[in-house]
């Protein structure tokens, strides 16, 4: 693949916000088609973009390797071995290492190959209700330092630390802002504006989505939004009351818990939701008919 080719291809993805990884081959040893130097573009779905290892052989186990960097996050580098069919299952049964791979050629060689994922910077988008708001405040504080973008849409904001971007339009469409899977909104409209904001990020598909309520006004929230029509999937998945459980009192500590929800999501973990209590919960609505 030519550098030119490269650059255009990952520039294009990375503008679409898209994540992908690289593979390239480092070294080889005996027979080969691919050479050091040949890359491989992959995308998140595991479909090869661009570029070629060297033949179906080390593309089809490549793919695998790189969806699973793409879910860590983290590079890998792997040994691929070109082997006939007996060897290659013999070899298998013995390996005990995740980073050799063993596949059915007669090649007869190896190749090292790097593994690097790239992924989108993750947005924490806050939506405000304007003036003095201290939990806003200190939630840019913690997305800029945990390396978030941070985006905040709020007519009049007073902040000790400028976001990466601030929407001050009052009447701005927020159908019109472009939000990604990977998007964590945080929405502290205190009551004004709560149903209208999130019945339209019901149809964006945000990762995550937090209400900063009470529990009365959030389980009222999510009644309401249930009668609205909207679907219960999106009803369920809504943080609200937002942050883990961590005895917060202050707003920093507040704007502490809801990143530590935030990023427990982002990493797979289990975290202690300051949610809604089993009898609290609203029951969803029966349906007419």
């Amino acid at each position: 693949m030519k550098q030119t080719e490269l650059a255009k291809i990952t520039s294009d993805l990375i503008e679409r916000r898209e994540p992908f990884a690289l593979a390239t081959v480092v070294k080889i040893d005996g027979p080969s088609l691919g050479k050091p130097g040949f890359k491989e573009i992959i995308s998140k779905d595991g479909e090869v973009v661009s570029g070629s290892l060297g033949g179906v052989c080390p593309d089809s186990v490549i793919v695998e390797i790189a969806k699973s960097t793409m879910s860590t996050g983290q590079p890998r580098m792997v040994k691929v071995y070109l082997d006939s069919v007996e060897k290659a299952v013999s070899a298998v049964v013995k390996s005990r290492s995740d980073d050799e791979i063993h596949v059915e050629t007669n090649c007869g060689g190896s190749m090292d190959i790097y593994v690097e994922p790239y992924l989108p910077q993750r947005r924490l988008i806050i939506i405000g209700q304007g003036g003095k708001d201290d939990v806003e405040d200190a939630l840019v504080k913690l997305g800029k330092i945990t390396d978030f973008e941070v985006v905040v849409m709020d007519h009049s904001p007073l902040l000790t630390e400028e976001p990466d971007r601030l929407i001050t339009d009052p009447g701005f469409d927020l159908s019109k802002f472009k939000f990604y899977p990977q998007d964590a909104v945080v929405v502290l409209t205190h009551g004004e504006r709560d149903i209208e904001t999130l019945v339209e990020l019901s149809r964006v598909g945000a990762e995550y989505v937090g209400l900063m309520a009470s529990r009365q006004r959030a389980t009222e929230n999510l009644n309401q939004l249930r009668r609205a029509g909207v679907e219960e999937r999106f009803v369920a998945s809504i943080h609200s009351p937002i942050g883990v459980e961590m005895g917060s009192v202050t707003a920093g500590e507040i704007a502490l818990s809801i990143m530590a929800e935030i990023i427990g999501g982002k990493r797979g973990r289990e975290l202690p939701h300051r949610g809604l209590a089993p009898g609290e919960r609203p029951v969803p609505l029966k349906r007419d008919g």
